[in-house]
């Protein structure tokens, strides 16, 4: 079906709703007056819509994880366990309350009301879809119901969130609804057809953006900017400009790739990127639909990382989202669209599926002394585990592993849920890991220079990084965490120009069953150990080059850090070695390591 087409046929099938009266639903409301269980909810909801219960299993489990997260959106304003939405684009919220006869409110709070709103929606869906109005007889004649369900705007993600929901159809689940009630999803035999109407709601895209295909990353929407208005290598001198056009990888590898957020939503971003007096660009923006949009070629250098050689060898991806407000939750659309897109650039790149070469901007270090400290950006709601595990899904093999002792990585089971409680910072929720000056959690934590920010990097870990340790305890404060005793770098509040880093041994605690000892990820990951010039301690740069400017910290000689990767100077036969040096990464010369194991 080609392009012209397909988009009459999607203006058709929505005009078809227009024609579809409410009275096509009959719904009963003695179900809202009662408080049944979680489980009888799906069974209600399925025997007034006609939708079956397997799939609304999924779909509450997919969006929620079979919670109302306190009545609190989702970053694309999307309400409980099955992300009733309420935007620009989309308001099935509004459309469901008047279907069902209920209050907005009551789908944003009440888990059965939203279930049996998410129903309404998907009979509707089925209904406009249906030539003849009837519903599918059986489950994966739901698909296209499901695509139109997911908001997509292009079709490509639509396929993908269909994808995702049949697979949790076929592999089933066992989980725990917020009131502990146990739902039980059986394995369907059930396979994910080809969309083949490409079941989206048409929306208007944003200025400068088109559909036209002329995208390197495939669904994507073309938002690519004009290089005479954006690009540094063209504009006039003294002109404003947001990117370098370049060769890469040729002329710089292309060795990474970064997670932001736009802390606001896609639109937002755009509006940014679009603006040449920003002065910031970006690859990709990923927004809270799953929507895909470029706005740079992957071959150029954009200006997103604040440090200028993580812009050279990065590509750089934003994500609709808040980095501290975690009740603003990143939906499972959004991780979907994202990992697919990753696990593209994963293989078109040969970068390693691991978290040293799929970054945080919370783990990039500012590149000098005197620059401003660097974002703490996707922060502690960003789930690593849940978000790998979704591009492995794509096709992509974990790194390889080895051995390695008196290592360990911070990996919480609960990171693999992709919601927070209100934003309720607690281990089941939180990614982000503190330090303490003691071996007890009842000892203070390490000097914080931001100020006990839950987002701040000053005194805390994330999730999938891996650290040497000397020495480990079990927390004598009896909160059953494991205390490890790492070296990190400590920021010197003293120390002027600010944010010099000293290397000293902190403890961190890490929850029971979250931590993963002895194993580094990578093929050239190692343990080393830092040997100073003489008296002095061993020198950290923020950036493997060379210059005395880059310095950014130091750690006595001895001090023992794990090194993800070796890397040449660019221009040069240098060697450098990557290092875990607090919260961000950091670079030291060959000249200074041992390699331990």
């Amino acid at each position: 079906m080609n392009n012209r087409i397909l988009w009459a046929a999607l203006k058709t099938l929505m005009g078809l709703s227009l024609l579809l009266t409410l009275s096509s639903l009959s719904f009963s409301h003695s179900y809202a007056a009662s408080s049944p269980s979680v489980n009888q909810a799906f069974q209600q909801a399925s025997h007034e819509t006609g939708v079956p219960v397997p799939l609304l299993q999924a779909l509450c489990y997919m969006e929620g994880r079979l919670s109302m997260h306190d009545g609190t959106p989702s970053i694309d304003q999307g309400y409980g366990c099955m992300h009733l939405v309420k935007n620009k684009r989309q308001n099935t919220l509004d459309q469901a309350a008047q279907d069902l006869h209920v209050s907005t409110s009551q789908l944003q709070n009440d888990l059965v009301t939203n279930i049996r709103g998410g129903a309404a929606i998907l009979r509707q869906n089925a209904l406009k879809l249906s030539p003849t109005h009837t519903l599918p007889k059986t489950l994966a004649d739901w698909a296209d119901a499901t695509a139109l369900y997911s908001n997509a705007t292009t079709g490509s993600t639509a396929q993908m969130y269909v994808d995702e929901v049949y697979r949790l159809l076929r592999q089933g689940f066992q989980a725990r609804a917020e009131n502990q009630e146990l739902v039980t999803l059986a394995p369907q035999n059930v396979m994910a057809p080809h969309l083949e109407a490409k079941s989206l709601a048409t929306a208007t895209l944003p200025t400068g953006c088109s559909r036209d295909g002329n995208v390197e990353y495939p669904g994507a929407v073309d938002c690519i900017v004009n290089p005479t208005t954006f690009d540094c290598n063209v504009v006039s001198s003294g002109s404003p400009c947001t990117y370098e056009s370049a060769k890469r990888p040729g002329a710089y590898s292309i060795s990474d790739i970064v997670i932001h957020d736009i802390e606001g939503s896609a639109q937002d971003g755009l509006n940014v990127f679009q603006d040449p007096n920003s002065g910031v660009s970006i690859h990709y923006v990923v927004g809270g639909d799953g929507t895909v949009y470029q706005l740079l070629h992957e071959k150029d250098i954009a200006y997103h990382a604040g440090n200028y050689w993580y812009n050279q060898h990065t590509i750089g991806i934003e994500h609709a989202g808040f980095d501290a407000t975690g009740y603003q939750w990143y939906n499972a659309t959004e991780y979907l669209a994202s990992a697919k897109l990753v696990a593209y650039l994963l293989n078109k790149y040969h970068i390693s599926l691991e978290h040293d070469h799929i970054l945080s901007h919370g783990t990039i270090p500012s590149p000098t002394l005197g620059s401003v400290p660097n974002h703490e950006d996707p922060g502690p709601y960003w789930l690593w585990p849940y978000y790998f595990s979704l591009i492995q899904q794509q096709g992509v093999a974990a790194a390889p592993t080895s051995s390695k002792a008196n290592v360990v990585t911070v990996n919480p089971a609960t990171g693999k849920a992709p919601y927070g409680q209100n934003g309720t910072e607690t281990r089941a929720n939180h990614t982000f890991f503190t330090l303490y000056t003691h071996a007890s959690t009842a000892s203070s934590v390490i000097p914080n220079p931001d100020n006990g920010s839950s987002t701040g990097v000053g005194s805390n870990v994330e999730a999938r990084i891996s650290y040497a340790y000397t020495s480990k305890v079990k927390d004598p404060a009896g909160t059953g965490d494991t205390l490890y005793q790492i070296w990190y770098g400590e920021q010197d509040p003293n120390f002027t120009p600010t944010h010099m880093a000293h290397a000293k041994q902190a403890w961190l605690a890490i929850p029971a069953g979250s931590a993963v000892e002895n194993t580094l990820s990578g093929a050239n990951a190692h343990v080393i150990k830092l040997t100073g010039k003489g008296s002095k301690a061993a020198q950290v740069s923020g950036r493997p080059t060379t210059s005395n400017s880059y310095y950014i910290g130091d750690a006595p000689t001895g001090a023992t850090f794990v090194s993800a990767y070796s890397i040449v100077e660019d221009g040069t036969s240098k060697l450098w070695y990557e290092i875990n040096y607090n919260h961000r990464q950091a670079f030291v010369p060959a000249s200074a390591v041992t390699i331990v194991s």
